[in-house]
């Protein structure tokens, strides 16, 4: 799954990617992808990669942007669901989800502007 978005304007901006994969099971989501990976792509360099992430790891940070932001809570903070929090200059950029191990499954890409 790629997802793209861009940073617009003149400044930088902070920016919360999650990639859900065990954490749809709560919604009823059967075939969830167990084992998501977030990469981060820069769109206008050629596919390169800025940042990945595989479990985010109940990361402290990660759910106070979350909250912040209004997304739904992760529910089980050692869970393999991914996620990004970076700080971007404006661009082009892509996020790519696939399986950790190379399984696939359901997954869902969301991009928050944090302030």
């Amino acid at each position: 799954m790629i997802a793209g978005f861009v940073v617009g304007g003149t400044t930088s901006r902070t920016v919360l990617i999650r990639a859900s994969g065990p954490a749809l099971s709560q919604f009823g989501v059967s075939g969830a992808l167990p084992d998501p990976r977030l990469q981060l792509f820069n769109a206008a360099s050629a596919g390169t990669v800025l940042a990945s992430n595989s479990a985010w790891a109940g990361d402290p940070e990660i759910a106070l942007a979350a909250a912040s932001a209004g997304a739904f809570t992760w529910q089980n903070p050692g869970s393999s669901d991914s996620a990004l929090l970076m700080t971007l200059p404006p661009g082009s950029y892509t996020a790519q989800v696939s399986g950790a191990n190379g399984d696939t499954g359901v997954a869902l890409i969301e991009v928050y502007e944090i302030p």
